[in-house]
C-alpha cells in the first residue's frame, strides 16, 4: 500500500488519485473488496475484467455515482467524499460512458457547449451561436478532432466521431484532472479505434491530465495505457506498467485465473 499523502512508494512520484481499501456491497453480494488503486497526473491506466468484476461498480464510486460502504479516495493527497456526480465534477473527475449522451438532433457545437451554452441578453436569453462555433472549432482543431464540420448534426457522424466529441465535451470543461472511460472503443471499425487512440494518447500527454480505460480487448489498451489493473472478484489482483507485462503474459494471467475459478466452482 502506498503511503496515505498520495505519493507511491515505488516510484516517488505523487498520485493524482488513490483509493485505499474500497468495499462496496449490494446486499449480500460483494462488489469490491479492499480495492486499491492510483494512477499519475499525464497517465492512462486501463482496467481489466470479466463482467461482474467490479470494474463499473469503481467508477461509478470514483464518479460520485455510488458511495462506498468503506475506505477512502484521495485526490491530490486529500481525503475526499463525493456527495453526487455533481460533486466529483467539481473536483475535476469527468465520465465518458458508453451511451455517450449527446443530442443527436444537435450539431457537433451545440453538443460541446450542452448545458453551458453562451448566452446574451436581459430576460430573454439568446444563443451566442457564432462565439460557440468558433470555440468549438478552435478547440477540437487543438485536440487533434477531425471531423466535417462543427455544423454537422451529431446524428450523421461516424461511431468514432461521436466518441470523440463526447471525450472532447468530457475534457473541455475547466480544472478537468481525471477522465474515465467506458469502453471507448466498443463496436468500432480500425479507422475509428486509431482515431479514439491518437486522441486519447494526445489528452494524457497535452492536457496532462490522468485518464481512467475501461475495455475488453487488451490488444487496445496494450495501444493506448501506460499500466494496467486486473480486477477480479471485486479486487485488484494485478497492477504492471507496460514494461513490466507483454500482451502474451496478461492473456496467460487471465487464462490461468479463469482455470482456477474452474476448478474451484467460482466460474460463472
Amino acid at each position: 500500500m502506498t503511503p496515505s499523502g498520495g505519493e507511491s512508494a515505488a516510484t516517488g512520484v505523487e498520485d493524482l488519485l488513490r483509493t485505499e481499501e474500497i468495499t462496496m456491497n449490494f446486499g449480500p453480494v460483494v462488489a469490491l473488496r479492499n480495492v486499491n488503486l492510483h494512477v499519475r497526473r499525464g497517465e492512462v491506466l486501463g482496467l481489466v475484467g470479466d463482467n461482474g468484476a467490479g470494474k463499473s461498480t469503481l467508477v461509478k464510486i470514483l464518479t460520485g455515482l455510488y458511495k462506498p460502504d468503506g475506505g477512502r479516495i484521495y485526490l491530490e493527497g486529500e481525503e475526499v467524499r463525493f456527495r453526487s456526480v455533481q460533486h466529483a465534477r467539481q473536483h475535476g473527475i469527468e465520465t465518458v460512458f458508453q451511451d455517450l449522451a449527446l443530442i443527436d438532433d444537435l450539431s457537433v457545437y451545440h453538443n460541446l457547449f450542452l448545458n453551458r451554452e453562451h448566452t446574451r441578453g436581459g430576460w430573454f436569453r439568446f444563443l451566442k451561436n457564432r462565439t460557440m462555433r468558433a470555440a468549438a472549432s478552435r478547440f477540437l482543431d487543438e485536440i487533434g478532432v477531425d471531423i466535417p464540420s462543427v455544423d454537422a448534426q451529431v446524428a450523421k457522424l461516424s461511431g468514432g466521431q461521436r466518441q470523440a466529441i463526447a471525450v472532447a465535451r468530457a475534457v473541455r470543461q475547466q480544472h478537468i484532472k481525471i477522465l474515465l472511460l467506458d469502453e471507448p472503443l466498443a463496436a468500432m471499425g480500425a479507422k475509428e479505434t486509431s482515431l479514439i487512440i491518437r486522441l486519447i494518447k494526445s489528452l494524457s500527454r497535452k492536457a496532462n491530465i490522468a485518464i481512467i480505460v475501461i475495455d475488453h480487448n487488451y490488444t487496445h489498451l496494450f495501444e493506448i495505457c501506460d499500466r494496467i489493473n486486473v480486477i477480479q472478484h471485486g479486487q485488484v489482483t494485478l497492477d504492471k506498467s507496460l514494461h513490466e507485462i507483454k500482451l502474451e503474459e496478461l492473456v496467460e494471467f487471465m487464462v490461468q485465473s479463469f482455470r482456477r475459478q474452474i476448478a474451484t466452482g467460482d466460474a460463472k
